[in-house]
């Protein structure tokens, strides 16, 4: 089951329920960070159609009136992944007369029909190229009492025009470009995605201002190949050109990007990024395999001596940049020597962490009907040993950090805890994870069950101490302690380096904390009305399959 590209509509406010009340809703993200961001879209699309987010209590016990599910389909157990939560999901429905569940994203995009005839009481399946058409799809479904399943073949609206919730105000996710080029033969995401659309710099740079005048200070900038950026345009120099642009933007502090190509990274892009004070001394450079035989057959278009020598010149001028990097264990027809240049390229890499992923075949890539499929027991023992590799690694080059002084923008989450200590917890400008401790008589009260900040907490009092960072303030800490994927800082317990820098996003952060106690949004918009008035569009599509 499928469609062709439905003809425009517009947005259909939420019927509200019974009571008069908004309907409620929740988005579960499945995958990369391309997914959470597609995510903020469909959150905004839903609001602008009259839905309020589900408390987190109500999101916990799945009490929603619509869930979302943002599907991945790069790994074998997405569709697992997919089908435990509509499983999950089956009886809550059964029981909550008008609820309804939609799924979007890469599998939605690359199962179709199939999501609904194993799952039938799903009500919505959308793909990657028709975000906007959600809330239309919902009333329709409600309206029509029958699945409403719309898959469009090509992108109808460039994600970042659409409506956006932010999950953070102090950090946030811009897209530069949609689709990939590329023809790696185990990837299914230009299968899913399309080709690669890259936005205007212009368009770009506005929507960081925009983000940076809501309280921002960090902003990353998102491609499947974002080094890549500008070919469709006509500019090969673009990229690095964005990443000196967003250095001009005043009150952006941390400027990050995810995730370049190897053969594509050129010098010119390194030597903005140490340049540019605001972009941090971090990168993602995915390996995949360090053996050029394996890469010839995966089709990545670079050699490992090439991927060494990008690392070497980014350390030439920037030392303590910290490099993660992907890498897949067992592609077909790898044999014990492959893997060894993998071990050799990942030593010699001394990536500060790496996601390592066990080859999958999935339905649709070259690499499924290859011939060499490797057993899993293989593929289990060599993936063992490149996890025990690259965790001492990480844990050496983490144990550099020890004594060194940090600037880390606080996060919403709770810090690790040892017996007594708590501690809170944010980003190194390398990315690295830390967690800090407060002095010992700064009171931190605990977040209510679900999380949220409660009306007592010290950090919204107008008195606020002075020494209590919010999510957003940057605080300067020493490392006392180390491990492979997390810094300790408890430097503060022992009178050492300790000071708290209040920011415009710890501003904004508070104000919207304060808002969401106080029923109303950052505006001083309630939300207990009911959804606008006027008609429902339904939108039907010109021809479907």
């Amino acid at each position: 089951m499928s469609t062709i590209a439905p003809t425009p509509v517009l947005a259909a406010p939420a019927a509200p329920t019974d009571d008069a009340r908004p309907r409620t809703y929740v988005v579960r993200t499945l995958g990369c960070q391309m997914n959470v961001h597609d995510s903020e879209h469909m959150a905004g699309m839903l609001e602008q159609a009259g839905y309020t987010r589900a408390s987190a209590e109500d999101e916990a016990a799945s009490r929603a009136d619509v869930v979302v599910i943002n599907t991945c389909a790069v790994r074998e157990n997405a569709a697992t992944r997919l089908y435990g939560n509509l499983g999950q999901l089956a009886s809550v429905k059964a029981a909550r007369p008008g609820m309804q569940i939609a799924v979007g994203g890469c599998l939605a995009q690359k199962d179709r029909g199939t999501i609904v005839e194993k799952a039938p009481w799903v009500d919505v399946v959308f793909g990657t190229h028709n975000l906007d058409a959600l809330p239309v799809l919902l009333e329709r479904a409600r309206h029509n009492e029958a699945a409403q399943v719309e898959i469009a073949e090509s992108l109808q609206v460039f994600p970042s025009t659409l409506p956006t919730k932010r999950e953070s105000v102090y950090a946030g996710w811009v897209s530069i470009s949609v689709g990939c080029n590329n023809t790696c033969t185990f990837c299914i995401v230009p299968h899913l995605r399309g080709k690669e659309r890259d936005r205007r710099p212009g368009e770009v740079l506005a929507e960081v201002g925009a983000l940076v005048e809501a309280g921002a200070i960090e902003v990353t900038l998102l491609g499947q190949n974002v080094n890549s950026y500008g070919v469709e345009f006509g500019d090969r120099g673009a990229f690095a050109k964005l990443l000196r642009a967003c250095g001009t933007i005043d009150g952006l502090e941390r400027v990050r990007f995810t995730s370049p190509h190897p053969a594509a990274f050129t010098d010119d892009v390194i030597a903005a990024m140490a340049e540019t004070p605001n972009v941090m001394p971090q990168l993602h450079m995915p390996l995949q395999s360090g053996s050029d035989r394996i890469l010839r057959a995966m089709r990545r278009s670079y050699r490992s001596e090439r991927f060494l020598g990008i690392l070497d010149r980014v350390r030439a001028v920037m030392p303590d940049a910290a490099i993660t990097t992907d890498v897949i264990v067992g592609f077909p027809g790898e044999t014990e020597e492959d893997f060894a240049e993998t071990l050799r390229v990942v030593e010699a890499s001394r990536f500060s962490s790496a996601f390592m992923f066990q080859y999958s075949p999935r339905p649709g890539t070259p690499a499924a009907t290859m011939d060499g499929q490797l057993p899993k027991e293989v593929v289990q023992e060599r993936f063992e040993r490149l996890q025990a590799l690259q965790e001492r690694i990480a844990g050496e080059e983490a144990a550099r950090q020890v004594g060194c002084t940090l600037d880390v923008l606080v996060g919403e989450g709770s810090g690790r805890k040892d017996g007594a200590t708590h501690r809170v917890t944010g980003r190194a400008p390398d990315n690295r994870l830390v967690h800090l401790a407060l002095p010992t008589d700064v009171v931190l009260a605990a977040p209510d069950d679900a999380g949220a900040p409660e009306a007592g907490d010290p950090r919204l009092a107008d008195d606020l101490d002075a020494r209590l960072p919010r999510p957003g303030d940057v605080v300067t800490v020493e490392v006392t302690r180390a491990a492979p994927h997390h810094l300790i800082a408890d430097s503060a317990l022992a009178g050492g380096t300790f000071a708290v820098r209040r920011t415009r996003s710890g501003d904004a952060w508070a104000r919207r904390e304060r808002a969401r106690l106080g029923g109303v949004d950052e505006h001083g918009h309630g939300h207990g009305g009911g959804a606008p008035a006027g008609p429902v569009v339904l939108g039907l599509p010109t021809v479907r399959a």
